[in-house]
């Protein structure tokens, strides 16, 4: 793969499932798009709204983006495996208003580009490259991204007992890693929280089938890694950083960031860094 050339997808694919948050019927269609149209979602009505970080409406427990009246939610999932597997352009149509969870990582989006492959395009890749470092910090959380030639991530996160500290540093975030260490790790949330999360018309699709689910004396089912709590806030944050629109070439140091402070450094970037190209 030429890593100075947009690609997209070779054909589309689609995926169908449940909404992590409302708990209904949702699927999803992801299409090649044309050179420098970056990514899209399309909803039923026919509305376009662009992944950017001024289309960011919430950042509680997901990422929704909106548009005037229209808005789709957790959309971080699918960015995040159009971004670690190589793609610069892409057109996503949801049906249900959410994307749906499938199994709470990005694995199922990722093997599916894998599986139609990617196409390069005639354009030159938009990259985004800092000549010195970027800071970003909100009540104890820190983003710090810094000159590199590759993109990659180093994240610290510290929760309580069973997971408490966990520690993550990835090589350049390439499709191939990205596809055996970071897409299949999965959501996650705490057993003390459901009945919260609940009450405020969250998580009515979670379930120990699509969530790592976390209680005060141990995990409810078994991990894909033992570290996959990190992992998945990793992979949070590429589908994050996919809402810059450019490929980063950075190193990202996070310490216990969540989407808040993500989608911030995004919006950030895009006004302090400059094409390399």
């Amino acid at each position: 793969m030429n890593s100075d050339k947009q690609h997209t997808l070779a054909a589309e694919f689609s995926l169908r499932g449940i909404g992590l948050h409302t708990g209904s019927s949702s699927s999803v269609t992801v299409a090649p798009a044309p050179a420098n149209a970056g990514f899209s979602f399309v909803l039923e009505d026919g509305q376009r709204i662009a992944a950017t970080p001024e289309a960011v409406r919430s950042t509680t427990r997901c990422t929704m983006l909106g548009d005037g009246t229209a808005s789709v939610s957790t959309v971080e999932h699918a960015l995040a495996a159009l971004l670690g597997m190589g793609v610069d352009n892409a057109l996503i149509t949801v049906e249900g208003g959410e994307v749906p969870i499938l199994d709470g990582s990005a694995l199922p989006f990722a093997t599916q580009i894998s599986k139609v492959g990617i196409v390069e395009q005639d354009a030159e890749r938009r990259v985004l490259a800092l000549r010195e470092p970027a800071w970003f910090a909100d009540d104890g959380k820190l983003l710090a991204v810094l000159p590199a030639d590759a993109f990659s991530i180093s994240f610290f996160v510290a929760f309580p007992e069973p997971v408490g500290h966990q520690f993550l540093t990835t090589p350049p975030i390439m499709p191939e890693y990205f596809l055996k260490e970071i897409a299949p790790n999965r959501t996650f949330g705490f057993r003390r929280e459901l009945d919260e999360l609940a009450a405020r018309g969250l998580a009515r699709g979670g379930s120990l089938d699509n969530a790592v689910v976390i209680d005060t004396d141990g995990y409810l089912g078994p991990l894909r890694f033992p570290d996959e709590i990190v992992r998945h806030k990793a992979l949070d944050l590429i589908g994050d950083f996919a809402l810059i629109g450019m490929y980063p070439r950075v190193r990202v140091v996070a310490i216990k960031s969540g989407h808040a402070l993500h989608v911030a450094a995004a919006r950030g970037l895009r006004a302090l860094l400059a094409p390399a190209n």
